[in-house]
């Protein structure tokens, strides 16, 4: 039988040798078998596929293959993933749900093994994660990364779990992921050398270079909540070697609209070199992580892209392993959804409700800010007589926030955030980073409590409420994701952060802000399932002052 090959004709755009050039590319069994160059050949620009260094599935609210279904439209051929957020609710079986539904699609999905469940040993979340479990899994071949050690005080102080865990994953040779946000001076010292390798947390320009200067990559995120890019983008002139793209959370509106392809667009459209900007986006996580992703040579995988320009990066067709993916609309896998495995869910609304007695003069408020993920922390006086009730108080942007325990029926912790600007009603999400608690914030007491009561009757998703009046996304795995088409999710989450923005909220993306305040490992001041928390002293405090 004469063998078939597939012949592919454009210019190639190789980053690695800075050079672009009319070619011929031959592929056989998902190889790059031969490549010829033909000065004569016009046509697209062929390049290597773009991938995501750093990515949380579960924040798109798709499983692993409806994410595939619409980053590949995209020319993403690869992500490097950490599944804490549904190891937090699931554990070990969560993880492995997630690999199990990642093999039914072609997209290539390289998952870390998460280090911190729970996110710090002050958070209470449905599993745990222990250096034994690091060291059983580690060695796997499932698992190319220790995924981002957020517990930086653990490190630091030798604590004998996180040290455990670290060791584990340098004896098995893989990388460690990162997570340290404004660490410096000797601690950041002590952070890198126990063999921490990136760090996505940078904000600035200073901050990074120091990462940078001790041997870290950084990963440049742009994502739905936290957008850094604008500050960070002037490392790409001095420092493309040590950069990668991500976007660490992505929400399906968003998702939508592009993928690594948009932070590549803006990167050319300021100017920035060509090839330095491919290096970021396609090349250096390949070598990083060491991921089996091709990047346009002979016995490569056939991992590459094809955009009509190099402005845009609007991609017109996505292969992977040779196989043609996405073409021009069309995405051309099925989708084979794999069942999940059972998790704790609260049943009941507490009888304690809501209400807060004034106790003193002033309370401390989390002070949320548009396009971060760190908080302020301010104070304010109380707006009613002392030993009476404390509502929102809206004229002020004083909101109540109120995180419910996912996984026991206990009381809810209360206190007060500013900066959502909502005028009436609630939103609430059983997405609360990392634990995965049911968050709420809202203008009364009656809002919050029907938005709370509809999370618990439909086991997760996210919600607006006005009093009984309520409109929902349900997210039936795990309370985090579902396996509705992306453009079906993707509508009624728009519709849902419409309905927020209409009742006053001025954050450009208010359940993800709203679902950071609960992530007591980035400052200044968050909420858990005991209350307030001062992350910078690392304990619990009062609301009242």
């Amino acid at each position: 039988m004469k063998e078939v090959y597939d012949i592919i004709n454009g210019i190639l755009v190789v980053p690695q040798q800075r050079r672009m050039f009319g070619a011929q590319i031959s592929i056989y069994k998902g190889k790059i078998v031969d490549i010829k160059e033909d000065d004569t050949v016009i046509g697209p620009y062929i390049l290597p596929g773009f991938v995501d260094s750093h990515v949380h599935i579960e924040s798109s609210m798709l499983i692993p293959s409806r994410f595939a279904q619409m980053a590949v439209q995209h020319g993403t051929v690869a992500v490097v993933t950490d599944p804490h957020e549904v190891a937090n609710v699931a554990g070990e079986s969560g993880i492995r749900f997630m690999i199990d539904d990642a093999r039914s699609v072609p997209m290539k999905f390289f998952f870390g093994l998460p280090s911190c469940v729970p996110a710090s040993p002050m958070e209470k979340s449905g599993s745990v994660i222990t250096s034994e479990d690091v060291g059983r899994m580690i060695v796997e071949d499932d698992f190319y990364f220790l995924a981002e050690m957020m517990n930086f005080p653990g490190v630091i102080y030798g604590d004998n779990d996180v040290i455990g865990k670290l060791e584990s994953t340098k004896k098995a040779g893989k990388p460690i992921d990162g997570h340290a946000p404004g660490l410096e001076g000797n601690n950041l010292v002590k952070y890198v050398n126990a063999g921490i390798s990136t760090d996505h947390e940078c904000s600035t320009i200073q901050e990074a270079i120091k990462k940078i200067e001790l041997g870290q990559k950084i990963q440049i995120r742009e994502g739905s909540a936290a957008k850094n890019f604008e500050n960070l983008a002037p490392l790409i002139k001095d420092h493309s070697p040590s950069i990668m793209f991500c976007t660490d959370d992505c929400h399906p509106d968003y998702l939508a609209m592009g993928h690594i392809n948009k932070i590549v667009a803006r990167a050319i459209s300021k100017g920035y070199d060509l090839y330095d900007v491919l290096k970021i986006a396609c090349t250096n996580p390949v070598e990083h992580y060491s991921l089996p992703v091709g990047q346009l040579r002979v016995g490569d995988d056939a991992d590459f892209i094809i955009t009509e320009d190099l402005q845009n990066f609007n991609i017109t067709n996505t292969y992977i392993k040779g196989e043609k993916v996405f073409e021009k609309g069309s995405v051309m896998f099925k989708f084979n959804s794999v069942s999940q495995p059972e998790y704790a869910f609260r049943k009941s609304f507490p009888v304690e409700g809501l209400e807060i007695i004034a106790q003193r003069n002033r309370v401390n408020v989390i002070q949320a800010i548009d396009g971060e993920l760190i908080t302020k922390w301010s104070t304010e006086d109380i707006w009613v007589q002392p030993n009476s009730a404390l509502p929102s108080n809206i004229e002020k942007d004083l909101l109540k926030i109120v995180l419910l325990d996912r996984y026991s029926d206990t009381p809810p912790a209360i206190a007060f955030i500013r900066g959502f600007g909502i005028k009436q009603g609630a939103l609430a999400a059983s997405i609360a980073h990392d634990s995965h608690h049911l968050i709420a914030i809202g203008c009364d007491d009656r809002s919050i409590q029907t938005a709370l009561e509809w999370l618990i009757e439909n086991k997760g998703g996210m919600c607006f409420a006005n009093r009984d009046e309520i409109n929902g996304l349900r997210l039936p795995f795990f309370g985090l994701m579902t396996d509705s088409l992306g453009a079906e999710v993707k509508d009624e989450y728009t519709r849902l952060n419409k309905q927020v923005k209409n009742a006053g909220c001025t954050l450009h993306s208010p359940f993800m802000t709203a679902s950071f305040m609960a992530l007591t490992v980035i400052p200044e001041l968050k909420i858990n399932h005991n209350g307030l928390f001062d992350v910078n002293k690392f304990k619990s405090i009062p609301l009242f002052q």
